[in-house]
């Protein structure tokens, strides 16, 4: 039996684009020798489709071309798609075969945790289902599951036992499981642990793309009923892999260090936001500084030199070596490149405030005002050419809120907004050993500084801020264990005090691509108002 692993990139709401994409891997399949072909979760809409599923028309174009599909299932086709009946919508699989829609498959779990909120959209499933499909002459019965109906050891209802009670030889999982680091492995292990309790194997296919803040990273896989990886799609790409579970032939890629896999997710994120809305070009600011230059160098890879531009944006307080690490960093991108001073902007606004800020001393706000000059500026090119701009912050800024609202945190996407101070360094080095030194040393080297007062060097140890940041935003460590840790208690309290204090701050902060484990964005709500102490 030879299953048809499809791997697809659809684009949320696009019916007619992904129904044609989903067309021609059918036909690649049978070309292949498919007995059996297998699309993702909500394939043909798209995932997660949230309140769009309400819209007018959304569901009949879901329908329409589900049918379109069903038409040429002249081998069983198992896709991901709504279900509508009795006013209640159903994240479903679709079984095709013999020319026509055959039967749905109800998903049976709905997360209702981190970036999920099915249980808003969806009705659950009555019951786990196996089904007769035909293959090669032979009913075989195929049970078949939806993305979180495999994970469920903390739910009441153990989809997979049920499945092989009720006579299943093989477990299809269709599933649009989003990118978070160490999530690849997870997968595989807690699959094959599935395969050898239950003796079954398993196929997982997965969809890859960026949609807003999540990254689906593909890396379907096979599992024999002994457990073992028998085979695996390509990361971040599109694929479609032939599997044949009676063959000792495997097909598995090489793995790859944890921070390409990270550079790839990031590159497919900017990617597909800026294919999937339409836009081609891209403006950042360049300060010389470290975040900047990852930014642009993920820029360059995902949509190419000629559409990224660089801006330097100095005001008197801009170092020249600053200057010539963001020159350095645009030649050796090969981006556009200018340079816009602001000191004659930033006096304009001192002579402005001068009556309102009389005999008050100089502190934040001044600085502030030259941040929100260059956001400004930035979206004027934005607006006048098109382009859309990066934001370029990292992730312990965000959450220490050492980030101005309106100036450098403007942008319609940012880029590295869950990655932290270290991961930044890390990322960038491993850039310049595997893409050509792009990055300027000056730039690694150098203390990182926003240079909007004099002498001015970022106010945090880096190598203990980003570390506990991450222990607080990501573990969910109480204060009490992180100060038995070592932490100095004073610290501690600090940061956690700087994190609840500038949640405002995030909730006006541009989507930022997630590619930890608990991101910013929609995946951790928090309250601005909160008087919680812990």
């Amino acid at each position: 039996m030879n299953l048809s692993i499809c791997q697809i990139n659809p684009s949320l709401g696009d019916f007619k684009n992904n129904k044609d994409k989903i067309l021609k891997y059918i036909y690649r399949s049978i070309k292949l020798h498919s007995n059996i072909i297998i699309f993702p979760e909500l394939a043909i809409c798209g995932y997660p489709p949230l309140d769009l599923i309400w819209e007018d028309g959304f569901i009949k174009q879901n329908d329409l071309a589900l049918n379109e599909i069903a038409n040429v299932s002249s081998i069983p086709i198992i896709i991901g798609c709504i279900r509508a009946e009795n006013n209640a919508l159903y994240n479903s699989a679709a079984i095709c075969f013999d020319g026509k829609l055959q039967k749905y498959c109800d998903k049976m779990l709905l997360p209702t945790y981190d970036v999920f909120d099915e249980k808003r959209f969806f009705h659950p499933g009555s019951r786990p289902k196996v089904f007769n499909i035909p293959i090669n002459g032979k009913s075989r019965k195929i049970g078949v599951q939806i993305c979180e109906d495999l994970w469920d050891d903390d739910y009441n209802c153990k989809v997979s036992t049920i499945q092989k009670e009720m006579g299943a030889e093989l477990i299809i999982n269709i599933s649009a499981s989003p990118y978070h680091e160490n999530k690849i492995s997870e997968r595989i292990a807690h699959v094959s642990l599935k395969a050898k309790q239950l003796s079954l194997p398993f196929i997982y296919c997965n969809m890859i793309g960026g949609q807003d803040e999540l990254i689906f990273d593909g890396n379907s896989f096979a599992i024999s009923k002994e457990g073992h990886l028998m085979s695996q799609a390509r990361s971040f790409k599109e694929d479609l892999k032939i599997v044949n579970l009676e063959s000792n032939k495997k097909n598995i890629p090489t793995s790859i260090c944890r921070e390409e896999e990270i550079f790839n997710a990031l590159c497919l994120g900017v990617k597909d936001y800026f294919v999937k809305t339409g836009h081609e070009k891209t403006v950042l600011g360049l300060s010389g500084g470290i975040d900047s230059a990852l930014v642009a160098s993920i820029a360059v890879n995902a949509l190419g030199k000629n559409n990224v531009y660089g801006i330097s944006l100095p005001s008197k307080f801009s170092s020249e070596h600053s200057l010539n690490d963001a020159r350095e960093l645009a030649n050796n991108l090969g981006i556009g490149y200018r340079v816009i001073k602001i000191h004659s902007i930033i006096n304009s606004f001192k002579i402005t405030l001068e009556p309102s800020f009389r005999n008050e001393n100089l502190n934040v706000a001044e600085e502030n005002i030259q941040s929100r000059v260059r956001g400004n500026l930035l979206m004027a090119l934005a607006n006048k050419f098109g382009w859309l701009v990066l934001s370029t912050g990292n992730k312990t800024e965000l959450a220490l809120g050492y980030c101005t609202l309106y100036g450098d945190m403007i942008g319609a996407l940012s880029v590295i907004a869950d990655l932290s101070k270290n991961d930044v360094y890390a990322l960038s080095k491993w850039i310049n050993k595997y893409k050509n030194n792009c990055i300027p040393t000056n730039s690694l080297k150098k203390p990182p500084s926003a240079e909007l007062s004099p002498n001015q060097v970022d106010p945090f140890d880096y190598s203990i801020i980003s570390p506990l940041v991450d222990d607080i935003i990501e573990k969910r460590k109480p204060l009490q264990e992180l100060i038995n840790e070592g932490f100095e208690e004073s610290l501690v309290r600090e940061i956690y005090q700087k994190i609840k204090f500038n949640e405002h701050k995030r909730k006006q902060a541009p989507p930022g691509l997630r590619v930890s484990s608990k991101a910013f964005g929609i995946g951790r709500r928090l309250p601005i108002v909160n008087n919680f102490s812990g």
